[in-house]
């Protein structure tokens, strides 16, 4: 049900406003890496303007992911590290352990009690 009322209410909206974006801007515009001398063929991409605002917002999202999974990498490390800790001191007890005694064998008749009439 929350899954739903996230679409509805959140996703919905977005996607409208996103489509009404590219249709508005469909128009090619110039974006050039070089700024001293701007009329530079090789270095100037002609492409509609709601592709270039797609492009940065993905970039955006995929810089922001690897600036935060780098923030994070010592939480990562320091779990890796405490998971080997615990598996090693869960070994440590499983040898220490004494083993369990082994139950006598079954004997092979049935262990069923006889049943009277």
């Amino acid at each position: 049900m929350l899954n739903r009322v996230l679409i509805v209410v959140v996703l919905v909206p977005l996607a409208v406003i996103l489509i009404a974006l590219a249709v508005a801007n469909r128009m090619p515009v110039a974006f050039t890496l070089d700024p001293f001398n701007p009329g530079n063929p090789g270095l100037t991409l002609q492409l509609p303007l709601f592709v270039m605002l797609f492009l940065a917002l993905g970039l955006g999202l995929i810089l922001g992911s690897f600036a935060t999974w780098w923030k994070q990498g010592r939480y990562r490390k320091e779990a890796r590290n405490k998971s080997r800790e615990v598996q090693s001191l869960i070994q440590e007890i499983g040898q220490r352990k004494p083993a369990p005694p082994v139950p006598a064998a079954q004997p092979s008749g049935s262990t069923l009690p006889a049943t009277r009439h």
